[in-house]
């Protein structure tokens, strides 16, 4: 029987609906046409989180209820600041629940400015990573907190993993299913959503 991992999808006021539901939609198709063995559990600060275009999703759990050792991962997609992202993203609690996982080696994926709370929480000081890079302002803020930023779509540092912008959200998806999983569990649900570039 294949063992259940429990990916933690945390999300902050004004985070991007595209760049969350490629977890969502990924590790989903693990669960159904793969190996079954990928949950995603919704966390935020409200029951009632709403993303940077008005989009609301229902929260599982909240920050303050949460039990990072029931978890094998941490999902952490981009928002706007204009949407105030940053308000809650920026936030203690939130650095806590992103020093928690890497505290415990757990994997950590952001797409976007995802990588940008994750660098506030000091967990990427030395470490290699990327964020948004059509507005070189979000690279400089990266780069404030001590982390090496690399000009690569996707970043891999060990157990995070960072993304450059919106158009890579499938490919860090991918990523964080492979390290939960294997590169032939990973690629097979790759081909299966036709994302493949050897799609049949």
């Amino acid at each position: 029987m294949t063992a259940q991992r429990n990916v933690l999808l945390l999300l902050a006021n004004g985070f991007e609906i595209f760049e969350a539901s490629a977890f969502i939609d990924v590790m989903g198709w693990n669960r159904l046409e793969g190996d079954g063995s990928t949950i995603v559990t919704i966390c935020g600060f409200q029951k009632e989180i709403k993303s940077t275009f008005g989009v609301t999703l229902v929260a599982d759990i909240l920050v303050d209820d949460l039990d990072i050792d029931s978890y094998d991962a941490l999902a952490i997609p981009g928002g706007f600041g204009e949407f105030h992202f940053y308000d809650q993203a920026y936030s203690d609690r939130f650095a806590d629940v992103i020093k928690g996982f890497d505290e415990r080696n757990k994997t950590i994926a952001s797409i976007c400015t995802g990588a940008l709370p994750i660098g506030n929480s000091g967990v990427l000081k030395s470490r290699n990573g990327t964020t948004y890079n059509k507005n070189r302002v979000r690279q400089k803020e990266l780069r404030d907190f001590g982390v090496t930023v690399l000009d690569e779509p996707v970043v891999i540092d060990d157990n995070i993993i960072t993304s450059w912008n919106p158009s890579t959200a499938l490919d860090v998806a991918f990523s964080l299913l492979e390290k939960l999983t294997s590169k032939e569990q990973s690629d097979t649900i790759r081909n299966l959503m036709g994302c493949s570039s050897n799609e049949e």
